[in-house]
């Protein structure tokens, strides 16, 4: 038992994994073919309870902490399900909210998002602009009591089915100061374009957004005036530990189905497993993986006690991220000729594990913040 987690979280896995088993788990080919999770999904996803784990009852959640939220990312990056977007919705759109929404905000959207009747999403990046969000071209003019917006995110998460936006922009081109506002994707001159044809992941709605002078109320934005970019900062830590969590949790879950799979595949009269070169291999991948575990179950313990530093969640992130890239493909290789078949979950994972390396800032960022300490 990993001493993180406790009664109460290792309880919520067990509902989680039985959801994922009977909801999500046998629809996944179907889903990756269309490109999107249908929606009901979500709302069956909100009645369980598994979504928003964070928010407190008093706006409609199951008052649980971080421990809660890594459980359910564990849980689906377990069968290889990152393409469900709940985590986007759960543990970053709504943790904005609750962190710098106004107590009307919090009430008007925060009960839906948990019920799964508003999906959230975070509209930050833009065509040209990379990990440059200074360099955010989107525009927010301010007119009365209203924001006028008008620019183009991409490679957006749950885009497709997205019904809130958090999004950032700038009241002044020079200026390098952004502001939140969220977007509700009803408004008129909101546009979705044509869900993105991605290498991996390929069951999440990934999309373009266009905003065409979208009126907003002033009561939208979120948080102050220029002050998005420290915003960004603050949550930054925790979804950068996200993907060590989820990192950690493909790596044991594609080992385990490698094991499995050496140690029944027959070749030249005897397993693969009985090669030396395959138990090495193995082994390597164990010790790394106990010693990429125990960091990231350290910084999921400082992270519930709101003392998890940058540089730490970078560290977290980068080798997380580059020892899945790199493990997963030595599973595809003691595979041999099936890991390259889809049939295969390692195949899929293995593809999927690629953005890892890009998407909350690529290991080029991850490298640049941790030798600032130096």
């Amino acid at each position: 038992m990993r001493k993180v987690f406790r009664d109460d979280h290792e309880m919520f896995r067990d509902q989680a994994r039985r959801f994922i088993s009977r909801e999500i788990t046998p629809y996944l080919d179907e889903w990756e073919k269309n490109g999107i999770v249908p929606k009901e999904v979500w709302l069956k996803a909100g009645s369980a309870g598994l979504l928003c784990s964070s928010i407190s009852e008093e706006y409609g959640g199951p008052g649980g902490d971080y421990g809660h939220s890594a459980v359910m990312i564990e849980e689906l990056a377990r069968v290889n399900a990152t393409a469900v977007g709940f985590t986007t919705h759960s543990e970053i759109v709504a943790n904005y909210i609750v962190a710098y929404g106004s107590e009307e905000q919090k009430k008007k959207w925060l009960p839906g998002m948990v019920s799964g009747e508003i999906i959230g999403v975070l509209g930050l990046s833009e065509p040209s602009i990379g990990s440059d969000l200074r360099s955010m071209r989107t525009q927010f003019r301010r007119e009365g009591e209203e924001y006028i917006i008008s620019g183009q995110k991409t490679f957006i998460t749950n885009g497709g089915n997205a019904d809130l936006v958090v999004t950032g922009g700038k009241l002044d081109p020079s200026d390098k100061k952004l502001t939140l506002i969220c977007v509700e994707t009803d408004r008129p001159g909101f546009a979705k374009g044509k869900l993105l044809d991605k290498i991996g992941l390929k069951g999440q709605d990934t999309a373009e957004l266009f905003f065409d002078e979208v009126r907003v109320p002033v009561n939208n934005r979120l948080g102050e005036e220029g002050e998005g970019f420290g915003y960004l900062g603050h949550q930054l830590a925790w979804e950068r530990l996200i993907i060590a969590i989820r990192a950690a949790q493909s790596i044991e879950s594609m080992m385990e189905e490698t094991i499995d799979y050496v140690k029944e595949r027959q070749i030249f009269g005897q397993t693969v497993f009985d090669f030396q070169n395959t138990k090495f291999k193995l082994a390597e991948a164990k010790s790394q993986l106990a010693m990429l575990r125990a960091f990231v179950d350290s910084c999921l313990e400082k992270v519930m006690a709101g003392q998890l530093s940058s540089d730490e969640a970078a560290m977290a992130k980068l080798v997380g991220s580059e020892m899945q890239g790199k493990l997963l493909d030595e599973f595809v290789q003691l595979h041999g000729g099936y890991g390259f078949m889809s049939e295969y979950r390692v195949s899929r994972a293995w593809v999927d594990a690629r953005v890892a390396r890009i998407y909350g800032g690529t290991s080029e960022i991850m490298k640049h913040i941790i030798s600032k300490t130096l």
